[in-house]
């Protein structure tokens, strides 16, 4: 098989990666060649390859510059309404390609660095990933502000800065370990700290009631850093912006007139106040009620809203006059987007702002709440909704107590009214939950603060109006929408997989590049047996790349004309990781009765990090490891079978796995993944799925046509019907022998000899607790495994299912979310007009 094709050769093929003009190439090795002597000049006299990295994101950063300033001024002359997308999370990976891509410069860059005898992909492997988010709620943040920049919305991200991302994987005999992410050790060259708009943010103290209003008083103060970081659009010369706060103490930290004594205790303890925005929370769908946590979610929501009311203040049609109160116009001006409960107080914080400080009458300011906020819901696990305790926002956020305990009265004096004598509908949708520890539901909090509530599939959409917030849905069935979630064809087609990017734009065009529903037009070259030929070339030419990758990196051999069989998400019990293992075993057995029968090759990886106090999830990956080495030990196996564990899975593995997939696993228990967004960047990039009737799986399988997956397992209803009959795993355990074989070799150490009793903890839970019922859909699994293997031996049928897969992708855009969002939620219209670039005169 020959060669993958390296950046240098591919750029002489027709490429959507923008023509590398003589000028551009110039120009480009010129400011190259500045930043690298300045660099230079400033520390030594030999380059590194991280110089090399940083003199070349440094020439791209001045290509977006003058865009960003000219965008900003743009937006506040014509004072649009503004978007505010508020996450804990912003899980955003590498930004030197893509903004290449959004520039239209990678060609230029790669044929002038090609010049100077360096190779860019070896220089974008140098960049540290900013992995600020878990998984899929900050990747989605992360597309979405792609999105909305190349929208041409008045967009802002508004979030923390973790000093300290989602942490590295090692495995160490079979176990994850963690290892701090200290991705800012070499500085971020994307970052600009404002400390001009630096912030104060309160904590603690108490609350006083006087004739002149309410008065928050004796509290602790923090300052909110922020950091902006530039989001271009797709050749639009619009530059959005990324507001990240870093915590800092305020120079009279511990030093007031009680701390005379001890000024070196003191300054040491400016570290509390900075410890806000020192690491990310690492779960998955879990909630932790920690105060730290609490901390960093007030922290952000407090500094972001004194943000917006600044701009709104100073724009032109906000309110300079401090006299005159007129925040009618506020929800015109200001939409505000939670990505989950993590920012609900927003809702209380504004309330605030707005009664206490601006002095707006109190129904007035309920109002503009409501018309100003809407929410996203990303799960319906109840052990991921955040319950805070009453007795934490006592202490930490008295005021806001106080305000959210007269919303919730406001709240239930109303579905008193309309359901009178109906006392536990009141506890079901009361704010706060009583009973021996009292606790703040968020997500109630959220649904009567918002104008708008949304699922992120239309699965879970209905979920949530059916059974999450049945109550609430009886009560305003008009707030309820459903808004399927989307990816960014930029980073998870133009930019991960140029070469299949390449033979589209060749058939269809350059258009699909932002509208991501003309891949359709590919339905024509469905029997076109050049365009089949050349998307399985495509296809084996980034397994092959991946499995030099994956030899380089890991030292790990794999055959490249096996099924990719990939599994890459957070580890968790609920997306049943287990199923996937037990299908392995299946298959190993197999093939040890059978060893001269002829079996289709397989390479299964699985990859993702489980959180650190999350047992079950540390045991499915050691489990996952002990199968891979016995199974890849095997003589009897050889190349038919490996199981490969993908260490420290991020968005830049993300980008080298996925384009190399043939069969992306998508196998939760109908009702619980909310969407999926992995789903949506394996059928763009040409794999194909199997996949139970969950989450986006369900559009996905409406959009291609169901036959064109592998779609097996029970449904929703058949769920909740084994809910009502009661699920008795021994039942399946004794009436299926291959199950019956794979659990005992699990339960007798066949696979840790060892250490015999390592997965009795997994096996007793899979027996006597599985919420996920795997053992309920292992058999239509193995089956739906089978007709994979059988579609695969014909390598002609599979990749015209692959064609029809890309072809009925374009739904699956982040484009096609973000407009939803803007019309049906915000009341903006997008833009197809471009900002004139910086070096035209404006308009």
């Amino acid at each position: 098989m020959a060669a993958p094709l390296s950046d240098g050769e591919r750029r002489k093929q027709i490429s959507v990666r923008g023509i590398a003009g003589l000028g551009d190439v110039a120009e480009v090795r010129k400011s190259f060649n500045r930043h690298l002597h300045f660099t230079l000049v400033k520390d030594r006299n030999v380059a590194t390859p991280r110089d090399y990295y940083f003199a070349l994101a440094h020439t791209v950063r001045d290509h977006l510059v003058g865009r960003w300033i000219r965008t900003q001024q743009h937006y506040y002359e014509r004072d649009p309404k503004r978007i505010y997308y508020l996450s804990l999370e912003f899980y955003m990976g590498r930004t030197l390609q893509n903004t290449m891509v959004n520039l239209g410069l990678q060609n230029a860059c790669d044929e002038a660095i090609y010049q100077l005898g360096l190779d860019l992909e070896e220089l974008e492997e140098i960049e540290e990933d900013a992995g600020l988010g878990n998984g899929g709620l900050g990747r989605l943040a992360a597309c979405f502000l792609d999105s909305m920049a190349t929208l041409g919305l008045a967009a802002y991200g508004y979030g923390i800065r973790y000093e300290f991302g989602i942490f590295n994987q090692k495995i160490v005999d079979g176990w994850q370990v963690e290892e701090a992410d200290d991705w800012l050790r070499y500085g971020n060259p994307w970052e600009k700290a404002r400390p001009e708009y630096m912030l104060p943010v309160h904590f603690y103290g108490r609350v006083e009631h006087t004739p002149e209003g309410v008065k928050w008083i004796d509290t602790q103060v923090v300052l909110a850093m922020p950091y902006d970081t530039p989001v271009p659009g797709y050749k639009n010369n619009t530059v959005n912006t990324m507001r990240l706060w870093s915590a800092k103490a305020p120079n009279d930290f511990n030093l007031q007139e009680f701390n005379i004594g001890d000024y070196i205790e003191a300054v040491l303890d400016r570290n509390l106040a900075e410890n806000i925005s020192r690491v990310l929370y690492p779960n998955d769908n879990f909630f932790e009620g920690k105060e730290l946590r609490l901390k960093q979610e007030y922290f952000v929501v407090a500094a972001t809203l004194q943000d917006i009311i600044r701009r709104f203040k100073s724009s032109k049609f906000g309110c300079r006059d401090p006299v005159r109160t007129c925040f009618e116009t506020f929800p015109d001006k200001v939409a505000i987007q939670l990505n989950d409960t993590h920012p609900a107080l927003s809702i209380p914080e504004l309330m605030r702002i707005l009664v206490d400080v601006e002095k707006v009458d109190w129904d007035k300011a309920w109002e503009i709440t409501k018309r100003t906020c809407a929410y996203t819901n990303h799960t319906v696990l109840p052990e991921a909704l955040e319950r805070w305790p009453v007795s934490m926002f006592e202490k930490l956020l008295p005021r806001h107590l106080e305000i959210i305990y007269a919303l919730n009265q406001m709240h239930l004096d109303r579905v008193a009214a309309l359901y009178p004598g109906d006392i536990d509908r009141l506890r079901r949708m009361s704010v706060i939950e009583e009973g021996d520890c009292k606790r703040i539901n968020m997500a109630h909090l959220c649904v009567i603060g918002s104008h708008a509530i949304n699922g992120v599939a239309r699965i879970h959409s209905d979920i949530v109006k059916n059974s999450v917030f049945k109550d609430f849905y009886e009560l305003e069935p008009e707030k309820f929408q459903n808004k399927t979630n989307g990816i960014t064809p930029r980073r998870w087609l133009l930019l991960c997989n140029p070469g299949l990017a390449d033979i589209i734009a060749e058939k269809i065009g350059e258009g699909f590049i932002t509208d991501l529903s003309q891949l359709k037009k590919l339905l024509e070259f469905i029997d076109n047996e050049t365009f089949i030929r050349d998307v399985a070339k495509v296809k084996q030419e980034n397994k092959l790349k991946f499995a030099a990758y994956l030899e380089e990196q890991y030292k790990v051999k794999i055959n490249p004309m096996s099924m990719f069989d990939v599994q890459v998400k957070r580890i968790h019990e609920y997306k049943r990781q287990l199923l996937n293992c037990l299908h392995a075993i299946t298959l190993y057995n197999r093939i040890r009765s059978n060893p001269s029968k002829s079996f289709v090759p397989r390479t299964i990886m699985i990859g993702g990090k489980a959180a650190p106090g999350y047992h079950m999830a540390k045991m499915i990956i050691k489990l996952i490891t002990s199968i891979g080495e016995v199974i890849n030990n095997d003589p009897y196996v050889g190349d038919k079978l490996k199981v490969i564990f993908l260490e420290n899975y991020r968005v830049s593995l993300a980008e080298k796995v996925i384009p190399a997939a043939d069969l992306s696993q998508q196998i939760s228990t109908a009702g619980t993944e909310a969407s999926g967004t992995g789903n949506m960047k394996f059928m763009v990039n040409g794999a194909l799925t199997i996949g139970t009737m969950d989450g986006a799986n369900v559009e996905m399988a409406e959009e291609a046509g169901e036959e064109n997956l592998f779609i097996f397992g029970m449904r929703v209803e058949d769920v909740e019907a084994l809910d009502r009959k009661g699920y008795n795993a021994l039942e399946y355990y004794e009436s299926l022998p291959e199950l019956r074989q794979a659990i005992d070799q699990i339960s007798s150490g066949f696979f840790s000899p060892r250490d015999p009793g390592c997965f009795k903890d997994v096996v007793n839970m899979l027996m006597h607790h599985d919420r996920f019922k795997v053992f309920a859909d292992y058999e239509a699994y193995i089956k739906c495994q089978g007709q994979v293997d059988h579609l695969f031996m014909d390598p002609r049928e599979w990749t015209r299912k692959v064609i029809r897969n890309i072809a009925c992708s374009g739904k699956f855009s982040s484009d096609r979310t973000i407009t939803e969002y803007a019309r049906e939620i915000w009341g903006v219209e997008p833009s197809a007009t471009a900002i004139p670039p910086p070096n035209l005169p404006r308009n």
